[in-house]
């Protein structure tokens, strides 16, 4: 049997150290840099993420344990807590949102082989945001409330492959729908999103770029219905109306939307839902909402999978270099995950894959069958030397 590296040796593998150095060079991250690469510093930061370390000492005594398998890791040595501190605080973390976007063109390519769950072609993304809880006191930059510190995580998540593809972190006041505004889409995508993103100027410059959005109405939209679609038997949809909001058709806009009433059998309440796709089938704008959930379950999983609910820095740069190194973790599980022959469930692949992390093993081998032990090496037999 060949010889392997350690598993996150050969993880690190998937990312192009050519790609990488050019970002750095983009970023003037190693500006100032006294013999501790940002190649080191990431390297510290995504075991931070995959080993659960949860303080500097804990990264740093971590890869100091494992001192004769870092060169494999392009390592010389593990850093000293105060070096990855200072990286950590003065490096742009603008070199790890690089990183993550050439990270997402891989994965797209393997997400892209997977069939999607939908008859059409049109691209689906969701669009969502998650609040981030910070100490005050340590994070007095972070201002949320009068005694609660925060940041904001709004994220936008493809539903090919369920991948993170966009993402950005602001103060935890920063409403969704600032972001939400300064986002282009292109033509034909399908965005999904809840009511705190409802703002009809926004819906009307959707509706200009033919961006699909759907959504959930509110309860108390003024509107004028404009014709009564009819309604298939035996469906629990309840109505299928083509309207036009009343601040719309008040200042003059030929504008149309259509509201949809399903009924959910589960919990026993009638749900409303607003599009501008005046074509699809009522129940595939309700499927299509449904399918909004992912996001839910990704932010659920980045928080309790991923090191973000803690921080190793109390600096801005330091924690967004931490959210960033945390977003690059999630797109390398959900890459193993596409790539591997058995059913993974995301928390089982985190928590065998730190127990692997150093472990020499073929990694491509192992999440097809983790289960089966590694072959064992094959005997070889020394030569006779005939005197």
């Amino acid at each position: 049997m060949s010889a392997v590296c350690s598993i996150f040796s050969q993880i690190l593998q998937l990312f192009s150290r050519a790609e990488f150095q050019a970002a750095v060079h983009q970023h003037k991250a190693e500006r100032h840099a006294r013999g501790f690469t940002c190649w080191g510093q990431f390297i510290a930061m995504l075991f931070c993420q995959l080993g659960r370390a949860h303080s500097l000492s804990e990264i740093t005594q971590g890869l100091a344990a494992s001192e004769g398998k870092l060169k494999h890791l392009g390592l010389s040595a593990a850093p000293a807590k105060s070096t990855l501190a200072y990286a950590n605080q003065h490096r742009p973390w603008e070199l790890y949102q690089t990183v993550f976007f050439q990270l997402l063109q891989r994965c797209r390519a393997q997400a892209g082989a997977r069939q999607s769950k939908f008859r059409f072609k049109n691209k689906l993304v969701s669009l969502d945001a998650s609040v981030i809880d910070l100490c005050l006191e340590l994070y007095d930059w972070a201002h949320f409330r009068h005694t609660k510190g925060a940041v904001k995580l709004h994220l936008l998540l493809d539903h090919d492959g369920y991948l993170p593809s966009f993402a950005v972190l602001t103060d935890g006041k920063t409403h969704e729908i600032r972001v939400a505004r300064e986002l282009r889409f292109a033509p034909g995508t399908i965005v999904v999103f809840d009511r705190g993103y409802n703002d009809y100027n926004w819906f009307e410059s959707l509706s200009h770029q033919s961006v699909w959005f759907v959504t959930r109405m509110k309860d108390k939209a003024d509107f004028v219905v404009v014709e009564d679609r009819p309604v298939p038997a035996g469906t629990n949809v309840r109505s299928d109306q083509v309207i036009s909001l009343f601040q719309h058709a008040r200042e003059g806009k030929n504008l149309f939307f259509r509201r949809i009433v399903i009924w959910d059998e589960q919990n026993q309440q009638e749900l409303v839902f607003l599009t501008n796709h005046l074509k699809f089938a009522a129940s595939t704008i309700a499927a299509i909402y449904k399918d909004r959930w992912q996001i839910e379950l990704f932010f659920k999983s980045l928080k309790q999978l991923c090191k973000i609910k803690t921080f190793v820095g109390t600096s801005p740069n330091a924690v967004k270099t931490q959210v960033w190194t945390a977003l690059i973790a999630m797109l390398l599980l959900r890459f193993l995950q596409l790539k591997a022959k058995f059913n993974w469930a995301l928390s089982n692949l985190v928590a065998l894959l730190r127990q692997q992390l150093f472990v020499h093993r073929d990694l491509w081998a192992w999440i097809d069958q983790p289960f089966q032990p590694p072959s064992p090496p094959a005997a070889q037999q020394l030569p006779l030397s005939l005197s």
